[in-house]
């Protein structure tokens, strides 16, 4: 069978759990990114339901699946929400499958393989399915199926490919009511992991050739509140992060997904100072305007906001910090617009996703006011998209001149070769295979990336997983070149405290 995953991380690791459990029923599972595997007899579409793109992107890899005569299974975030009426609308799927039929999922494909009828999912409100506090849902979670929970004991996770870093999922579900937000009614209300689950995954993927666990989840800095009587203030997240960092093998821990609302000062200072704990920073502003920020359901203001990027940097200057925004919400005016474009020139992100807002089944926005017109939309999303690359390359060119920490991941072409400094720029490299890492103040996929330049020798005996001290000699949007120092031990780190130009303040 085949195994088609779109969408985020966290999807990623459902993935990685349903193929353990599918391998271990003597399934032969392979990752196919387009599902076009003329060996599969079935494929599974894991779905993403993010914004309309990834509905459309979900549904045209269902159809892309059923070209052939493999039979076509529509799982994930997609198939949770729509159920039947997907299944209504893609007579090309086989079967439409929530999260409650991923325990037996293997049963359920031998029904598919069969030609058994399959009842469609059929959706409903998981944050329902969980006591309203916090405290009594990790017993009621026991009759719940929460993916990627489940791995331990009997649900060994398979990974499915071989890269140094591997998402860990931290926690599921999400209790803020933020107005665009569809996500808590498929997902359900937030449960944490258990951290000696979460350790032990850690130490299983270290010893499969993990150097970096990307910590996910719907929102990280709630994790423990849950679990811990002292809530997600008494330090859950911390504790959880110093044992992580002790995992034997592993060379970096990364945190994402954290709310602004609820950042406290010692989770701050634990990502600044915990050693093997990248200083990175994945705060979803979603916007700087306090009114906006209010139709949001969500707090802060760019004041606010600044405050707290001015804390990391005077932690840690180098720290990265990366940050999702939404424009075009409800309501919007030139007014909020220029406060969104103030706070990006002054806070200096490292990174920005900037999405376009549209209506999403279910959600409060749905029926607000003073709706901004697509086009305008997409010509505010083009507006400020070209501010946020443009103080992300800035950032990026201040990094020139100083030592990061690269965890070394594949080898690739750079079609027209990169410049380390010393070419003569009438005369451009060549194409070459290039070593490509990142350093700690970027995050997987979307952050940039380092192209590794250097002695010969040690390039030479670089491989995937590998950490090297180097030092930036020059950028290239927000890829950094850098130049391989030395390749760190197993115990060593990298100080990276010395201060990136006007981006330190």
């Amino acid at each position: 069978m085949a195994l088609v995953t779109l969408g985020c991380a966290r999807n990623d690791v459902d993935s990685e759990e349903l193929a353990g459990r599918l391998a271990a029923e003597g399934w032969d599972v392979a990752a196919s990114p387009d599902g076009a595997d003329g060996d599969a007899d079935v494929v599974v579409v894991n779905t993403c339901t993010f914004v309309e793109q990834a509905k459309k992107d979900s549904v045209d890899a269902v159809l892309a699946a059923g070209g052939g005569d493999a039979k076509v299974v529509a799982v994930g975030c997609m198939a949770e929400r729509y159920g039947a009426e997907l299944a209504e609308a893609l007579p090309e799927a086989a079967a439409v499958l929530g999260f409650d039929h991923y325990g037996d999922l293997p049963s359920r494909l031998d029904d598919v393989l069969a030609g058994r009828p399959l009842a469609s999912h059929t959706p409903t409100d998981r944050r329902t399915l969980l006591p309203i506090s916090p405290v009594k849902r990790p017993e009621a979670v026991r009759d719940t199926s929460i993916p990627g929970h489940e791995w331990v004991p009997t649900v060994p996770r398979r990974r499915l490919d071989d890269a140094p870093v591997a998402p860990l999922k931290l926690a599921s579900g999400c209790d803020r009511r933020c107005s665009f937000c569809a996500i808590p009614s498929f997902r359900g209300a937030f449960v944490s992991r258990d951290p000696r689950d979460v350790v032990a995954e850690a130490a299983w993927l270290a010893d499969h050739g993990v150097a970096e666990v990307l910590l996910v989840s719907e929102n990280s800095t709630s994790y423990g509140k849950d679990i811990d009587t002292r809530g997600a203030a008494g330090g859950a997240l911390e504790r959880l992060l110093g044992e992580l960092a002790e995992v034997p093998g592993l060379r970096r821990v990364r945190v994402s997904y954290l709310q602004p609302a609820e950042v406290r000062p010692p989770l701050l200072a634990a990502i600044a100072r915990t050693p093997r704990v990248a200083s990175y920073y994945d705060l979803s502003f979603q916007h700087a305007s306090a009114p906006v920020l209010r139709r949001m359901r969500r707090f802060g203001s760019r004041e606010t906001f600044l405050a707290l990027c001015r804390e990391i940097r005077a932690l840690d200057p180098e720290a990265g910090i990366r940050s999702n925004v939404i424009v075009g919400f409800p309501g919007e005016t030139e007014d909020d617009l220029r406060e969104l474009e103030a706070f990006l020139a002054e806070a200096e992100l490292d990174a920005v996703g900037v999405f376009g807002y549209s209506d999403e089944d279910g959600t409060e926005a749905l029926g607000l006011p003073d709706k901004v017109d697509p086009t305008e939309v997409a010509a505010r999303v083009e507006r400020i998209t070209r501010l946020a690359e443009h103080v992300a390359e800035d950032r990026a060119a201040r990094r020139v001149g100083t030592t990061v920490e690269v965890l070394v991941e594949r080898q690739d072409t750079v079609e027209d070769g990169f410049d380390d400094g010393s070419a003569d720029p009438d005369e451009p490299d060549d194409s070459e295979l290039v070593w490509v890492g990142r350093a700690a103040h970027q995050g997987p996929d979307v952050d940039g990336e380092c192209l590794l330049s250097g002695d010969e020798d040690l390039l030479a005996g670089l491989a995937p997983g590998v950490v090297v001290a180097a030092r930036v000699v020059d950028a290239q949007g927000i890829d950094l070149v850098v130049e391989a120092l030395r390749v760190l031990g197993p115990e060593e780190t990298l100080d990276t405290a010395a201060p990136v130009g006007a981006g330190a303040r």
